[in-house]
């Protein structure tokens, strides 16, 4: 529903019919001017900045359709909605034509009619506003990451800072306490290993964490496309003004069919999440990735259930959605294979049944994480390392 603060001018000669829709129209929540004709209407149009404008087709001195022309050169995006006593389909036709959202005939039996006709004209108003800003953010992105691929394909120095710039900031606190901390290892200069974290919405939280197949340049490239794709997801998901659900299995499937088409003759194995803040409710999807993502409540721990393919391996690869209602007090823990190297044991096994106790030893924190590992003090190691803990209530 259209905030009630939104600005509406009405531009009509008749002093009674202009009285009674700025009457109805205030009572409605809204702010109403009024001006008698089209050049008064104007000068508070350029004065006051009105979300709306109400206009009649037939006044003296400018009629309706001038006055439209003339709004729509200042502000071609502003409503327009024509409530006139004309009734000719030629008015009503080259009014719309010139961007009237709507066009209504006097005299209006229902006043209502013409709330709901604003109410309905500002919000599409609103969303074309927050398209076009979405629209801005992406090209703004995608100039960055272009710039930002240019110079990782010409200088590893540059590549490297540029894959640290693309990275989330850690410590990241929200407002209601879920606390997120990364830490990326290369094996090599660059990493093929990456994290992000980011809103979906003021309700939603998304992150995940990507292991490329291969090491060095050539799997850094990827990370720099990933993130493409996913800021690219994000912003079509909100096209419509409303975000769809956002799904992580649709997030993988996104970059799935992304990365087969790009034909790189690279893989990924990752996780992706989405928390829902309102319902306490973490949604997540499987891409081929291990170890499992851990879960510490203050007291024991344990892996996630879930699997799925690798992305961007299998053309014909679907990817499922799990959910599970987040505790009160706890950490989630997510690891790339190269932690693998550090854990005790001789066999994969041996090393995935050590891994959640020493999780809880560390008490699901990214700084007991990084003392438990030895991570201060590591070098030469065959694999890119990344950690990503996202907590609440722990501290």
């Amino acid at each position: 529903m259209q905030s009630p603060s939104a600005t509406l001018l009405i531009i009509d000669d008749d002093d009674v019919v202009r009285a009674s829709l700025a009457a109805y129209l205030d009572d409605s929540g809204f702010r109403v001017l009024q001006a008698p004709n089209g050049p008064k209407g104007l000068e508070l149009f350029d004065s006051e900045r009105p979300d709306l404008v109400i206009c009649d087709l037939r006044m003296p001195q400018m009629d309706g359709l001038e006055l439209i022309r003339l709004i729509s050169e200042r502000q071609n995006d502003l409503p327009v909605i024509v409530v006139s006593g004309a009734g000719v389909m030629n008015d009503a036709v080259e009014a719309l034509r010139l961007g009237a959202a709507d066009y209504l005939i006097k005299p209006l039996e229902d006043l209502a009619m013409l709330e709901h006709s604003v109410r309905r004209a500002l919000d599409r108003s609103r969303l074309r506003l927050e398209n076009r800003r979405y629209r801005e953010q992406l090209e703004t992105a995608n100039r960055d990451l272009q710039a930002s691929l240019h110079l990782l394909q010409e200088d590893q120095d540059a590549g490297r800072q540029v894959q640290m710039n693309m990275l989330p900031v850690t410590p990241w606190t929200t407002d209601d306490d879920f606390h997120f901390a990364h830490q990326i290892i290369p094996s090599l200069y660059l990493s093929g290993d990456f994290v992000d974290y980011f809103r979906v919405d003021e309700h939603r939280i998304g992150f995940y964490l990507a292991d490329v197949s291969g090491h060095g340049a050539s799997s850094a490239f990827v990370t720099v496309l990933l993130k493409f794709m996913t800021t690219r997801l994000l912003y079509e998901s909100r096209r419509g003004g409303t975000l769809r659900e956002f799904k992580p299995s649709e997030v993988l499937d996104h970059i799935n069919r992304g990365l087969i088409n790009c034909k790189l003759g690279k893989h990924v194995t990752m996780l992706g999440g989405v928390i829902d803040q309102e319902r306490n409710v973490l949604h997540y999807s499987i891409g081929g990735h291990l170890p499992m993502p851990v879960l510490y409540d203050g007291e024991s721990a344990r892996y996630l259930e879930g699997r799925g393919l690798p992305v961007g391996l299998f053309v014909d690869a679907t990817y499922d959605d799990f959910e599970m209602v987040l505790p009160e007090r706890f950490s989630l823990t997510l690891l790339s294979d190269g932690i693998l190297d550090l854990l005790p044991g001789d066999t994969l096994k041996d090393k995935e049944s050590a891994l959640p106790e020493l999780v809880a030893g560390a008490g699901g924190t990214l700084d007991g994480l990084r003392g438990a590992f030895g991570l201060a003090a590591l070098h030469d190691m065959p694999d890119d390392i990344a950690l990503l803990v996202l907590s609440r209530n722990l501290a």
